[in-house]
């Protein structure tokens, strides 16, 4: 049993996938060729934003939001500790300070009361900026947005929204990356829409900003690349993996009610597990499918034994990692993100997953959770 079976996936559509990598081969233009605006007009029209910028990855449409905003040292960006290093990542590279808030116990995104907190903390301390917030949508859920946006707005910050996990995940009526002042997303292979390599977009309806964006993904070009405005990084997709993602994303579509399926099939063989609450209106694309429990070691063994693979998402909350040491957290500066760090686990979850496999896994986790 595959955790992700994306080998099921390319059976779909080998024969368009092929064609397309050879149409790439045949007219050799290999960065920034004519697929790739074509998948910007597709993604922007999907998730009916007015701008998608293509770029190299996720992680890189997270630097290239944070430069648009000319965001650097001094500046506070407020995120959660519970997400990929990635997210933090950025910030840090900038040179600006990220702040962590922690997250509501039942959605796992960050928590708009304790940001306002951490916000007005940060301003009454007067060493930091406040600058921006980034919220993540995690494992496919959009994060309180209704919350979130007005209290940016009243505070002059910027809202990059980051949807590397939740791409056409819909927050009352809006598909992610949409609703932010700029978003993001990844095309890695495991995303709910993944390329065959790395890849990423943002998102705005910013004209201005999405300007700068362009300019920052190729060295902060003028009216051409040799004619440098500013400083910028190199950030462009290739073009074969644009060529992929355009045929995936015909499929999505259906994808999208797959996944819907398999996690309402999970949930109704296990009516008492303890995972990931969708609030009304929302619409999760369930990039992973994860589970709760004290006894997460002992059930992840059960599972094993019974060739079924896990996996923890996340190891340990951001606060806690080597790399941000120096900004003096500790162990119970975030006890929700801790306490999820410590009893969250993954379960195998595609669009392709058989009835006879979450059957499987469910009996395996039943059968811990009677003893």
């Amino acid at each position: 049993m595959q955790f992700i079976d994306l080998k099921k996936q390319q059976e779909q559509i080998r024969p368009e996938i092929d064609q397309a990598i050879k149409t790439v081969l045949d007219h050799g233009k290999y960065i920034m060729g004519p697929e790739v605006a074509k998948l910007e007009e597709k993604l922007a029209d999907f998730v009916n934003s007015k701008h998608c910028i293509s770029c190299a990855s996720g992680t890189d449409a997270l630097l290239l939001g944070l430069m648009a905003y000319g965001v650097g040292v001094g500046d506070a960006i407020f995120t959660t500790p519970f997400t990929f290093f990635a997210t933090a990542e950025m910030i840090a590279l900038t040179g600006a300070t990220p702040v962590f808030v922690d997250v509501d116990p039942e959605t796992y995104n960050i928590d708009p009361a304790k940001l306002i907190d951490a916000v007005e903390k940060v301003k009454q301390e007067g060493i930091l900026n406040p600058k921006g917030i980034i919220p993540v949508d995690l494992f496919g859920l959009p994060a309180d947005y209704d919350a979130i946006l007005p209290f940016a707005n009243e505070q002059g910050l910027f809202v990059l929204q980051d949807a590397a996990q939740a791409f056409g995940a819909e927050y009352k009526g809006k598909k992610c990356p949409s609703i932010g002042h700029v978003g993001i997303t990844s095309f890695f292979p495991a995303k709910p829409l993944g390329c065959y390599g790395d890849g990423g977009a943002i998102f705005t309806d910013d004209d201005a900003l999405a300007d700068i964006i362009r300019s920052l993904r190729v060295h902060g070009k003028g009216v051409d690349k040799y004619n440098n405005i500013r400083i910028g990084w190199n950030a462009r997709m290739d073009t074969i993996q644009a060529a992929i993602v355009l045929e995936k994303l015909k499929i999505y579509p259906t994808e999208i009610e797959q996944r819907q399926n398999v996690s309402m099939e999970y949930t109704t063989r296990m009516p008492n597990i303890k995972n990931q609450k969708i609030p009304t209106g929302l619409k999760s694309v369930w990039a992973q499918f994860c589970l709760e429990s004290t006894e997460r070691t002992a059930i992840q063994n059960a599972l094993k034994e019974n060739d079924i693979p896990s996996v923890i998402y996340y190891v340990k909350p951001l606060h806690l990692l080597d790399a941000f040491s120096h900004l003096k957290y500790k162990k119970g500066d975030f006890p929700i993100a801790e306490k999820l760090s410590e009893e969250i686990f993954a379960l195998p979850f595609h669009p392709y997953l058989q009835s006879s496999d979450i059957e499987k896994i469910c009996d395996v986790l039943l059968s811990c959770s009677s003893k």
